[in-house]
């Protein structure tokens, strides 16, 4: 298993990565790139703890998506399986067992002070903390690396991982009205949803 982080991983995070999934008896999955989320946990019927995360990710945030997947087993474990996913005692298990990777050993310098500002309160999810989405995009792939609806200009055009076509309107309170060409119908998009950005073309909606 330590060979297999080492792809995904920073090198120092590696080996007390695998103490974790060890000491938690964690079945870890490394699966093929998922638009709607980085990575999840759950207990299986057998009690098997099964953690998966995209193999498509950087090594920084497949690290962050570890640690978070754990964290929420070590969470309902230690305080029972009613309580939020992402309420105070996953955040407080969440900050916990980040300490001891944030570090300038592990982490690029200039992560260093985003991530520890993320884990002063950390987010249910580390796309919907804007300013560590953005640092954390710069060390993507190119071919990964996909724009976020907060980033382009209105009336822009942009292309969901399904294929369908969308221009970027006003924003209303914390998201973003979007009309779909194909129908003209009106969704509202979380400012750090990813999508593909539709570069020199100029499409109207049907109405």
């Amino acid at each position: 298993m330590d060979d297999v982080l080492q792809k995904y991983l920073p090198d120092l995070a590696v080996a007390p990565c695998f103490a974790l999934i060890q000491q938690h008896g964690v079945h870890l999955k490394i699966v093929d790139h998922r638009v709607t989320r980085h990575g999840d946990y759950r207990k299986m019927p057998n009690g098997l703890h099964q953690i998966t995360v995209n193999a498509s990710l950087n090594k920084y945030r497949f690290l962050i998506t570890l640690v978070h997947e754990i964290a929420h087993l070590v969470a309902f474990e230690k305080y029972g399986r009613f309580i939020k996913p992402h309420g105070i005692e996953w955040k407080s298990t969440f900050q916990h067992m980040m300490i001891p990777f944030i570090r300038p050993e592990i982490f690029p310098s200039k992560l260093l002070p985003i991530i520890a500002n993320h884990f002063k309160n950390p987010k249910a999810s580390s796309s919907t903390d804007a300013h560590l989405s953005i640092a954390l995009k710069a060390f993507d792939k190119e071919e990964r690396k996909n724009s976020y609806v907060f980033e382009l200009p209105i009336g822009s055009t942009f292309r969901l991982y399904n294929g369908r076509l969308f221009k970027k309107g006003k924003k209303r309170v914390k998201r973003y009205e979007c009309i779909e060409l194909s129908t003209g119908r009106l969704y509202l998009f979380q400012p750090n949803a990813e999508v593909e950005r539709i570069q020199d073309k100029h499409i109207e909606p049907p109405f």
